[in-house]
């Protein structure tokens, strides 16, 4: 008897996470918002300027204020933003009206995927606490200028811990929690040992702190896994170990054609925060609703789910994480979001 339970929730768990795909609204999308950025970090492709390439899918630009007014207009359904992807959404000089369009239509907004905080203006630091951002993740992969200018090249740390002074200013100056701060670090053998300056110093600035592995972990590899894997809380130092270990895909990004579908700056529907590689149509013109039904995006969802052959034309199809996801299907995490994003 004991043999069969397996099979049966299998198909049950399958059943539910049918009926919750087929009743599912979205109403969670990550809109880029500047696909700019200042730095050079070694492994972001817009760090080593691919995105700047003639014709790229992703470009170089920031969201105008008149294709966000348009976009919220085509999908009113819309109630909460993740506006960070592969730029610097603080360089976006139309930032200020874009937070306080979203807030008087109620739409909440977060900027958790990241910013690098380099360069905050005045104007900019206080929009976000005015228009209650609800969250930030700051990307400071060290304590120490030396340490920290390894990866972020062309960074400087002690203008960006001036900055979140700055925002913790402004929110004591509204009496507001409002955005809530992550310090993210990502671990590499060159700032492991400055993981515990790191988070002290994030508890004295009043942020959280999360330790993010490396995708690469060939490049910069950590240097004593034992003390990454203590710090991380994951119990691994890098994304490989931790896949092996738990047989789940690191922080699946394929989970967001279904959860809060990436649009690029330039409207263009890329369907997850990774795809650089092609799109499904453009958000500023056609409904979202009507893009998410498309035969190519159906597909696209159909071939993470194991249900589909991949196809040439699906951009997932070219994408590093794609075989790994067809190794470690993602059915529980899909089923876990799904029910979380029906109860915000």
């Amino acid at each position: 008897m004991g043999l069969q339970l397996s099979p049966i929730r299998h198909w049950l768990q399958h059943r539910q996470l049918q009926r919750l795909i087929r009743s599912y609204q979205v109403r969670s999308v990550r809109l880029e918002a500047s696909s700019k950025c200042q730095l050079k970090c070694p492994l972001c492709i817009t760090g080593v300027g691919t995105t700047r390439q003639k014709e790229h899918p992703v470009g170089w630009g920031h969201l105008s204020f008149e294709n966000f007014e348009r976009f919220l207009a085509l999908n009113p359904t819309i109630k909460r933003l993740e506006l960070s992807n592969y730029g610097e959404v603080v360089l976006n000089p139309d930032l200020p009206r874009i937070l306080a369009l979203a807030r008087e239509l109620k739409v909440k907004v977060y900027i958790k995927n990241g910013l690098n905080l380099n360069h905050l203006s005045e104007e900019m630091a206080e929009a976000l606490v005015r228009y209650r951002v609800r969250g930030i993740k700051v990307s400071i992969d060290g304590a120490s200028q030396q340490t920290y200018a390894q990866y972020r090249v062309g960074g400087n740390l002690e203008q960006v811990l001036a900055n979140i002074r700055t925002i913790n200013a402004y929110k004591a100056q509204y009496q507001s929690p409002y955005p809530a701060l992550k310090w993210q670090f990502i671990a590499f053998g060159h700032n492991e040992h400055e993981l515990p300056l790191a988070r002290q110093m994030a508890a004295e600035l009043g942020m959280a702190f999360k330790v993010k592995l490396n995708y690469q972990p060939e490049q910069f590899p950590v240097q004593n896994p034992d003390f990454v894997a203590e710090q991380s809380g994951l119990g691994v130092a890098d994304v490989r170990s931790y896949e092996q270990r738990h047989r789940r895909v690191y922080s699946p990004a394929c989970l967001q054609l279904w959860t809060a579908p990436q649009v690029n700056w330039d409207g263009k529907l890329l369907g997850c925060c990774v795809n650089h590689f092609d799109d499904f149509g453009n958000a500023f013109e056609v409904p979202l609703a009507q893009l998410l039904q498309s035969e190519r995006y159906q597909y696209a969802k159909a071939m993470l789910l194991n249900q589909a052959p991949a196809r040439e034309d699906i951009p997932c199809t070219a994408c590093k994480r794609y075989p790994r996801v067809r190794q470690m299907p993602f059915y529980q995490e899909l089923n876990e979001a799904l029910q979380s994003q029906k109860t915000r």
